[in-house]
């Protein structure tokens, strides 16, 4: 979603070498460390709980996310580790929870991308729900970017990156991941 800013000067011939040497490397990671799916070993994780993001609204937060996306909220409590701070849960499906935090008092300023941060969030839905919250989106003004006709891309309130995908869980543009 984003392009890196040394990338944007670059020549088309730059851009292809740059290409091929990705493709080489992930090629040599792939022979490396990528197993078969019938040898590869069960996983120590049950799931993903959650996954927590910051927000600067908790009611602009719950609006959009059970609003606008449609996901319920299940619970809203106090953030154990900042008094004052709420720590609240939406459903996302299959027993994943979206949730966030919010700071009272505190500068976090706005999001941004870094190394080690989060890049978007992806949440798998139905296809005919995938319609359905693309007009929603497009009625509450969010903008997209619509990707491969099944990927939706927007940014929450805060600025977080979403992406609504049609494709089912374990499969990503028609290719099995998991």
């Amino acid at each position: 979603m984003s392009i890196d800013s040394n990338a944007a000067a670059e020549t088309p011939r730059d851009e292809t070498e740059r290409a091929a040497r990705g493709e080489a490397e992930r090629e040599r990671l792939r022979g490396l460390h990528l197993q078969p799916a019938e040898s590869r070993p069960t996983s120590s994780a049950r799931g993903l709980h959650h996954t927590a993001l910051i927000s600067s609204d908790v009611e602009r937060t719950i609006e959009f996310y059970q609003g606008v996306l449609e996901f319920p909220l299940t619970e809203l409590i106090e953030n154990r580790d900042y008094p004052g701070s709420s720590h609240f849960f939406f459903d996302i499906g299959n027993g994943n929870l979206l949730a966030f935090f919010d700071f009272p008092g505190l500068d976090v300023g706005p999001y941004a991308e870094v190394l080690g941060g989060l890049h978007h969030v992806a949440i798998s839905v139905e296809q005919e729900r995938w319609e359905h919250l693309r007009v929603k989106l497009t009625d509450a003004g969010v903008e997209l970017v619509e990707h491969s006709e099944v990927s939706l891309y927007f940014r929450d309130p805060d600025g977080a990156r979403l992406e609504l995908i049609a494709d089912p869980l374990g499969e990503m543009y028609g290719q099995q991941v998991l």
